[in-house]
């Protein structure tokens, strides 16, 4: 009789069948955003854009392969931002080195660097939040025609 091989499931070893593959791209995404974190706070990095300047990681995107990893990034304040951006890019392949000491994988990705755009749109919200005429439709009306209240 052949001998049959049992195949993995699609989702890995000590996974539940059906679980999204994306839950591991997420785990090491944050991952490497707490090692970067950790990296960037030692003061490790000697690029003159990045002295004196505190950069916080805000996300890490992992492409489905984990080959590649664009990384979230806001200075303190968001002052010179594209020029912390820049010297983050010129020091990638020393970061990306010091990931590949501090997170265990097989492969470590390739870091892409960009500003979050999260703050900026946050921001956009509060603007739009704060016109006149968003703000007289967020007052409560008078109760005349309320479906929603105590009939009695």
């Amino acid at each position: 009789m052949a001998e049959r091989r049992h195949h993995r499931p699609p989702d890995g070893p000590g996974e539940p069948p059906g679980r999204d593959r994306g839950q591991r791209r997420r785990r090491v995404g944050e991952a490497l955003r707490h090692a970067l974190s950790a990296i960037l706070s030692r003061g490790e990095l000697r690029d003159p854009a990045l002295q004196e300047v505190s950069i916080t990681v805000t996300e890490v995107r992992i492409s489905a392969d984990l080959r590649d990893a664009s990384v979230f990034v806001m200075p303190l304040g968001g002052v010179n931002a594209t020029e912390a951006v820049a010297g983050l890019e010129r020091c990638a392949g020393f970061l990306k080195g010091r990931l590949a000491r501090d997170v265990p994988l097989r492969f470590t990705p390739r870091l892409v660097f960009a500003l979050d755009p999260s703050f900026d749109q946050a921001a956009r919200i509060d603007r739009l939040l704060a016109l006149p005429e968003v703000q007289r439709d967020l007052r409560p009306r008078d109760g005349a025609g309320d479906s929603c209240s105590d009939a009695g």
